[in-house]
């Protein structure tokens, strides 16, 4: 079958923000504008298309990142909108890892905002090319020069203004594009959002407007020598040589263009749409997708239809009217609904039911798909959100997601017996389509705890039960997700020995325990010099001391991070040694380790901020020194002040209703997860008297 748009012509972008910068109805706008929607949906009065979960609907947030397709220009557009609280932080990274291209959208008056600088980093890891969406330019306090010197100090950007506002605030009534030199206006009344006038600029802008555009050709004047020459020599330089210069910034993430606008007024949301055409990668634009053979080895797969088949699964979802959906990113090849494709990262073969087009929770049932395109394939039983599927003769696995830690655990009970199979089942769904929320039973309590990402996330999926699932649970008090290290090394003796009759068990190790930075995780190496243990039992002793390591250590029984265990050397019996003696022998020496090194516990600490009016910032700082937070930085703001800190997340339940009982209700706050960090003796010794005291009682 014929492609219907040139893969050269598709954009697969996700538009990544800060909660309330205004993604959803920036998405809104584009939907509109480009013909997938005939009425533009609001957020704010749960009409917003890409707003499809009841949650969200009510509550004004975005929870699931929803895929849609729509056209610009001939090009196809493959959008995806993320949400923007820090409790769906998977979402963003999910979308991120399969996309080509992303719209960051900033607020006019907070800026660079804690979740802004998250997001930032997440599509710094996966390379994703940018553009920035000022948004909000209509607002009171919008300042967009404020908003660039965040960009460059907090997220070490290099924007390039690509327009200049005319008017502003509530006077803002259009834009100069700097690269056409012309100004485009949009009507104060008019019963059609669409229209706009194109004008000359306006006198008394066209000094700033020459200036500006100065600004931007320097911008990008250092990387090409051609335009540095010109530019000295006064040489008027035209506009689809710019954008030539500046989308091949874009892709190589040197520069980020950055648009102006107000998309709740729709004003500069076309422009952006351009923007979107003329500078962010197609599938052929980007480095090809790499992965690794059975044999270890690096394949790469160019975005071809004529290359083998392969994709990876992001995400996984139960739709009440098709069943389970998993959704895919196709790099190479074409999928056609109904043939045979191989799991590689499972080793298991998978038949494909049927492919749909996603338009947000409604679907478009389609043939095929093809390298580039982003699909949902219905039939899928054994893949699951990070899996590679591909061509059975030319196997490959992709690069797996990067899944954040959950930071926070609740004990969850259902409201009957008769519910508690159920409750299992539902809570297994909700699992496999969020990686970062995770269910176990606790082996002393008996009791099914949650863990996710913080308290609105796991609220969402106690919600999620009741209403899709028709399950009804109690919610314990939350817990904090501690974790145990080392601050000095130690070498131990790890021996298992056992002889009853017959063959006996030998397993005899000697291991190094080294702290590592926070954030490492746990790693194991072998140093073993000679044969004082034999190579087949080299991954025996990792997986062991690993496995101790993730049950938890030796204080608090909480799980060990931050560790690198190195085995050098040990003895073994000819008969008697096997892989499960030397096992056993790795997890002895790695808890005889902790006891040794003297293991401390780590708290998560979450960065907050805090925007408050100057009359109250004595109470907001009093209030976070009791919580044992340090204040970082108090910065000034219009008409308010900035607080940051750091803050122990055990210390932040029931933050919000204090800090607007505190304010009057006129302060908000933005909380992430920061780090891990080492829990004061004295609150440890409370942590652990508790935890032993709830054993005891469950016993």
């Amino acid at each position: 079958m014929a492609r219907q748009v040139p893969i050269a012509n598709t954009r697969n972008i996700g538009i990544i923000a800060h909660i309330d910068a205004g993604k959803t109805t920036t998405s809104e706008r584009i939907l509109f504008y480009t013909g997938v929607s005939t009425k533009i949906g609001e957020v704010h009065d749960g009409q917003a298309v890409m707003d499809w979960m009841e949650q969200e609907q009510e509550r004004g947030i975005t929870i699931t990142s929803a895929a849609t397709t729509c056209f610009w220009r001939k090009h196809r557009l493959n959008l995806i909108d993320t949400p923007g609280h820090v409790d769906f932080t998977i979402e963003v990274e999910r979308s991120l890892r399969v996309l080509d291209g992303a719209l960051a959208v900033f607020c006019a008056v907070g800026g660079v905002q804690p979740q802004s600088e998250t997001v930032w980093r997440q599509a710094d890891r996966y390379g994703v090319p940018r553009l920035a969406f000022i948004n909000k330019m209509d607002r009171l306090g919008a300042d967009y020069q404020k908003c660039l010197s965040e960009m460059v100090d907090r997220l070490t950007a290099k924007p390039v203004l690509t327009q200049i506002p005319i008017g502003a605030e509530d006077k803002f009534e259009g834009l100069v594009d700097l690269l056409e030199m012309k100004a485009i206006y949009y009507p104060k009344t008019s019963d059609d959002p669409t229209k706009f006038e194109i004008k000359p600029i306006p006198e008394s802008l066209l000094e700033e407007a020459k200036q500006a555009r100065a600004n931007l050709v320097e911008s990008l004047a250092d990387l090409d020598d051609a335009l540095i020459e010109d530019f000295l020599d006064n040489k008027e330089i035209e506009a689809a040589r710019l954008k030539a210069i500046l989308r091949e910034a874009t892709i190589s993430l040197k520069r980020v263009p950055v648009f102006l606008g107000s998309a709740f007024k729709n004003k500069g949301v076309q422009p952006l749409l351009d923007g979107v055409v003329d500078y962010l990668p197609s599938p052929l634009d980007i480095k090809a997708m790499e992965g690794h053979a059975p044999d270890g080895s690096l394949v790469s797969r160019p975005a071809d239809d004529a290359a083998p088949f392969s994709a990876l699964a992001f995400k996984l979802m139960s739709d009440p009217y098709v069943g389970h959906l998993t959704f895919l990113r196709v790099y190479s090849g074409i999928l056609k609904s109904g043939e045979q494709v191989f799991n590689s990262t499972r080793e298991k073969k998978e038949k494909i039911g049927r492919l749909l087009k996603m338009h947000a929770n409604k679907r478009e049932e389609i043939k095929e798909a093809e390298a580039g395109d982003i699909v949902a394939a219905v039939g899928l039983k054994n893949s699951s959100t990070g899996d590679t599927l591909c061509d059975e003769r030319d196997p490959l696995v992709l690069e797996r997601l990067h899944i954040p830690e959950p930071v926070i655990h609740i004990a969850l009970t259902p409201k009957s017996k008769d519910e508690r199979d159920k409750l299992g089942q539902a809570l297994g769904k909700l699992a496999s389509e969020d990686p970062s929320f995770r269910v176990r039973t606790d082996k002393e309590t008996g009791e099914t705890v949650i863990s996710g990402m913080g308290e609105l996330h796991l609220e969402i999926i106690v919600d999620r039960l009741l209403r899709e699932f028709k399950v009804g649970a109690n919610l314990g008090a939350p817990q904090v997700a501690y974790r145990e290290t080392i601050t000095k090394s130690v070498e131990v003796e790890g021996k298992h020995i056992r002889q009853s009759g017959g063959r006996g068990q030998y397993g005899h190790v000697w291991l190094r325990l080294e702290p590592l930075p926070p954030g490492s995780g746990l790693l194991y190496e072998t140093a073993v010099v000679g044969g004082t243990v034999p190579k087949e039992y080299h991954a025996a002793v990792g997986e062991g001391a690993l496995e101790a390591a993730r049950k938890g250590g030796v204080r608090g029984g909480f799980p060990v991070t931050d560790l690198k265990v190195t085995l050098f050397d040990g003895s073994f019996h000819e008969v008697d040694s096997s892989e499960m003696a030397f096992s056993v022998a790795g997890s002895i020496g790695l808890k005889e380790g902790l006891r040794k090194a003297g293991s401390i516990i780590l708290e998560p600490i979450m960065d907050l901020e805090v925007v408050t009016p100057e009359d109250f910032v004595g109470d907001v700082i009093g209030d976070l020194n009791a919580r044992r937070a340090r204040v970082n930085a108090l910065d000034s703001l219009a008409g308010a002040r900035l607080v940051k800190a750091s803050a122990p997340l055990a210390a932040m339940f029931g933050y919000s209703t204090e800090l607007r009982s505190k304010t009057q209700g006129r302060a908000t706050f933005a909380m992430q997860f920061g780090s891990y960090q080492p829990l004061p003796e004295n609150v440890a010794a409370e942590v652990i008297a508790q935890r032993e005291a709830k054993k005891a009682s469950a016993q």
